[in-house]
C-alpha cells in the first residue's frame, strides 16, 4: 500500500499515512488533531543495477546476415 506524506499547516508537523491510491487525495487529520493539512509531493528512489545488454549478431535470419 502506498505511503503519503502530509504536513499540518497549523503546527508544521509532517506525518506519513498508508492508504490505497484511490484515497490519495482524501484529506488527512494531523496526529495532534488539526484538520488543516496538505499532501506533500514525494519522490521515490530506486536503487540497483541495470542488466547487461544481450549480445547482438550471430546466427538466425535477423542477426546473421542471411536475409537478402
Amino acid at each position: 500500500m502506498p505511503r503519503y506524506d502530509f504536513r499540518c499547516r497549523e503546527c508544521g508537523d509532517t506525518f506519513e499515512l498508508s492508504r490505497p491510491m484511490s484515497e490519495s487525495d482524501t484529506p488527512a487529520d494531523c496526529p495532534r488533531g488539526h484538520g488543516d493539512t496538505v499532501r506533500l509531493l514525494s519522490t521515490v528512489a530506486v536503487g540497483g543495477r541495470a542488466a547487461a545488454p544481450a549480445p547482438s549478431g550471430g546466427g538466425g535470419c535477423c542477426g546473421g546476415g542471411c536475409c537478402s
